[in-house]
């Protein structure tokens, strides 16, 4: 039997705009202090993943680095420029490309792109989270799904979204 494996997909915190391209926007000083309380939400949920797939952008790096220290654990960091721009369905290509022995993933990416892969992956079970999710996946938006077979499989209405959080800090 297949045991469960779990996606955690977190929006990236409050950025700035500067006058800069894109991919080099960091975050406001808001962004500065939710990111830290994602980071404080996922380790009171005992949410620390094993593997973190992280786009290349300035933002998803700096939430990903103000969150990590919360967590207590060392996960092993994967700095993916193909997150970066990336739609929901190579989104999802990606978190098939997971090797079987990672179990808990953290996907820290942008909307309306990670909205989009939770709202695939949820399918239509109605639910509290799922209504949220739809509504608007604010900045250092965390969803959480349950997979309950191999990465390689996942697909479209295969995982349950069991909760969906907006920390601030």
């Amino acid at each position: 039997m297949t045991q469960q494996r779990r996606l955690i997909v977190l929006r990236h915190a409050k950025a700035d705009w500067p006058d800069v391209p894109d991919e080099l926007r960091p975050l406001a000083e808001r962004g500065r202090a939710d990111a830290a309380a994602a980071g404080r939400w996922l380790a009171a949920h005992a949410l620390v993943p094993d593997r973190v797939l992280c786009s290349t952008a300035v933002r998803t790096r700096q939430t990903w680095e103000l969150a990590e220290p919360a967590l207590g654990g060392t996960p092993e960091l994967v700095l993916e420029p193909r997150a970066y721009r990336a739609g929901a369905d190579e989104l999802l290509g990606l978190v098939r490309e997971l090797p079987p022995m990672v179990r808990t993933v953290l996907l820290v990416g942008h909307r309306p792109e990670v909205q989009e892969l939770v709202l695939e992956l949820a399918g239509e079970r109605e639910s509290e989270p799922l209504r949220r999710v739809r509504e608007k996946f604010s900045t250092a938006g965390i969803a959480v799904l349950e997979v309950p077979g191999e990465w390689s499989q996942l697909g479209p209405g295969s995982a349950e979204l069991t909760e969906f959080a907006v920390p601030r800090g």
